[in-house]
């Protein structure tokens, strides 16, 4: 397989992954901390590669220890969730940054890790994205009522007794995967509109969370094989591509939610008449 036809490969992969894992962060409305996710892994990859280990183990790693440190600085009186992600999407990258000047020679700079080069994608991170993405099947498969009740229900679901952080760990663990996965493809800065437009677009024009969870891996993957093919064509950075493409999804969903509902008023109003 040549290297453009598993970037294409690639793109289909992450596509489906940050739809479906996409559609849990949107729900649950986890995009800033996704957001501060993306950037905090960045200390985790340089050290990854210092060591001669996976990047992609540093990367997980990372994302663990910092998911510690939000949940730590958000329960800090007068704080909150969203001041807590803000610190460490900051103080996770300038640490990254701080680090990387101690290793100028290794092979992580801070504008491929921001943007990504998923044309550069090996058949290592094509299998391990492939990997992640049935973990995700099998863990929506298997839990996606539960994580669903939780979401839209909360109260309900602790009354019938099920544990709250059972499913916030599930859900988290499914989201720094996806992060981590995506990262290669498209960079820390593009990572988010990957994984949260998709589902976005879905959400605009789905009835059911059911349809969210169809529409927004095909959109993902559209995003990832449109993206892909206008950076051979245009001469554009592929992560930027891919990116660009899944946010101009999200404008047309909204562009045609809204032509809809002029069409049913002005329906509603020749009815009145």
């Amino acid at each position: 397989m040549g290297y453009f036809e598993r970037a294409l490969v690639l793109a289909v992969v992450i596509g489906v992954l940050s739809g479906l894992v996409g559609t849990v962060v949107v729900l649950r409305r986890r995009a800033f901390f996704t957001q501060a996710l993306t950037h905090a892994t960045f200390p985790g990859a340089v050290l990854a590669a210092a060591l001669g280990v996976s990047v992609m183990l540093g990367a997980v790693v990372s994302s663990v220890l910092l998911i510690v440190a939000m949940t730590l600085l958000g329960k800090v009186t007068r704080q909150g969730s969203q001041v807590a992600s803000g610190v460490v999407l900051t103080a996770g990258f300038a640490l990254g940054v701080f680090l990387q000047a101690f290793f100028p020679e290794l092979p992580i700079h801070v504008d491929s890790y921001l943007i990504g080069s998923i044309l550069n994608a090996t058949d290592l991170d094509l299998a391990a994205s492939t990997a992640v993405l049935l973990v995700a099947v099998v863990v929506l498969l298997a839990a996606g009522k539960e994580i669903l009740f939780s979401t839209l229900d909360p109260m309900g679901f602790r009354a019938a007794g099920y544990r709250a952080w059972v499913v916030e760990a599930v859900s988290l663990a499914l989201i720094v995967l996806t992060v981590v996965t995506a990262m290669p493809a498209v960079g820390a800065i593009l990572a988010l509109a990957l994984i949260a437009a998709p589902a976005a677009a879905a959400r605009v024009v789905a009835r059911t969370t059911t349809q969210m969870f169809v529409l927004a891996p095909v959109i993902g993957a559209l995003s990832g094989v449109i993206g892909v093919l206008s950076s051979r064509w245009l001469g554009i950075a592929a992560g930027a591509a891919i990116s660009l493409t899944a946010a101009l999804f999200f404008v047309l969903a909204l562009g045609v939610s809204q032509l809809a509902r002029l069409r049913w008023r002005r329906s509603e109003e020749v009815v009145g008449s």
